[in-house]
């Protein structure tokens, strides 16, 4: 479904990946998606930065083109 911020399913390959992985089992198991683990804080400077990372690249991915294009437009106008 377009839009839903659901993990189905993660794979991370390398050296350290159980480590990265516990926090996507966590979210998966309770239904939380990438957006949470993006708002989670993290401890610096750490692994699990990396997660956080790729639910920032994810969201960034995703980000509604059409609808911050006609936000901007908005602001701009009010700013005029």
């Amino acid at each position: 479904m377009p839009g839903k911020d659901r993990l189905l399913g993660v794979t991370i390959v390398g050296e350290h990946a159980g480590d990265l992985l516990a926090e996507y089992v966590l979210a998966m198991k309770h239904g939380l998606g990438l957006n949470k683990i993006l708002g989670t804080i993290h401890t610096y400077p750490t692994l699990a930065e990396a997660n956080k990372y790729a639910a920032g690249e994810w969201k960034r991915a995703h980000a509604p083109q059409r609808l911050l294009q006609w936000v901007g437009r908005y602001h701009a106008w009010e700013r005029a």
